[in-house]
């Protein structure tokens, strides 16, 4: 496999920990540097991997290159799309084969099951149904119930998670107690041509960075009243978190920095609340 540095904390044990038992092989791209990603790729190489927006830094990474790397070198190409989810943009439409996500978040919405979904070429998912009904790992019936009639209101819900994150990251990019944000749809990301043309609006997850390190963001969010504090995303609440110290706590700290999670580095999954009463609470915290 061929991977992006930036993948979730438990995909990457998957790839360093797991898969070499079956001797499958992961080479790491940076995600800011994909003019390396054909360097990597060897005769034996099957697959390319990538998360758009990635987890917890919120990078984007052109989905339309990786699709022509991927039919050029004949390779399945699989892309994470929990953080846009279906709505907000379709990596189908850019040359993947596989699309894959954790229902667990906005699918769901409301934190209530379990669950997650892969979509994309038929005999791949053929294959993939098998496998999962021999080995277990299938959805219970009430959580895909559950899932089901969540998808009736993903579009209407991830509207307002979006609207709501653009203005809490407007917010954070002007106070003075915060170096850097992140969010796809500020025209400081240096990714924001890509993101306005792959994807419908930014998202609900905004990164940035406290200024003071480890100390301020532990007294930011012990500060936190209205948000929660959980590893969690796209829940109707907004959620604070600190990548470092959960999400990504297998990594080292030396791999933490590869991928730009800093000491300092704070997600928001924002939520479905009055936006003024979430910066309210931010403003406090950061104050």
């Amino acid at each position: 496999m061929v991977s992006a540095s930036s993948v979730f904390g438990s995909t990457h044990a998957l790839f360093m920990t797991y898969f070499p038992k079956w001797n499958i092989e992961t080479s790491y791209f940076e995600i800011n540097k994909p003019e390396t990603i054909e360097s990597f790729i060897k005769p034996n190489t099957k697959i390319l991997y990538a998360e758009s927006p990635t987890n917890p830094g919120v990078d984007v990474i052109d989905l339309e290159l990786l699709g022509n790397i991927a039919k050029k070198h004949n390779l399945i190409l699989i892309i994470d799309n929990c953080f846009a989810t279906p709505y907000l943009q379709q990596p189908i439409k850019f040359g993947a084969h596989l699309v894959i996500h954790s229902a667990t978040k906005l699918i769901d919405g409301q934190g209530r099951v379990l669950g997650g979904v892969t979509v994309g070429d038929a005999e791949l998912i053929r294959q993939i149904y098998l496998f999962s009904r021999n080995t277990g790992p299938a959805l219970s019936p009430f959580n895909a119930w559950v899932l089901s009639k969540s998808l009736e209101t993903l579009a209407v819900r991830v509207d307002r998670h979006c609207e709501n994150a653009l203005k809490v990251a407007e917010f954070l990019e002007s106070h003075p107690n915060v170096n850097s944000v992140k969010y796809p749809f500020l025209k400081s990301h240096p990714q924001y041509e890509i993101a306005k043309k792959q994807m419908k609006a930014g998202g609900n997850i905004i990164a940035f960075e406290i200024k003071g390190g480890i100390e301020a963001g532990r007294k930011f969010l012990n500060s936190i009243q209205l948000c929660s504090l959980s590893a969690n995303i796209g829940d109707t609440r907004t959620i604070v978190t600190h990548p470092a110290s959960t999400t990504h706590s297998k990594l080292s700290e030396e791999d933490q920095l590869a991928v730009g999670i800093t000491q300092g580095l704070v997600r928001v999954s924002v939520g479905l609340e009055t936006v003024e009463d979430v910066i309210a609470d931010l403003k406090q915290a950061l104050a």
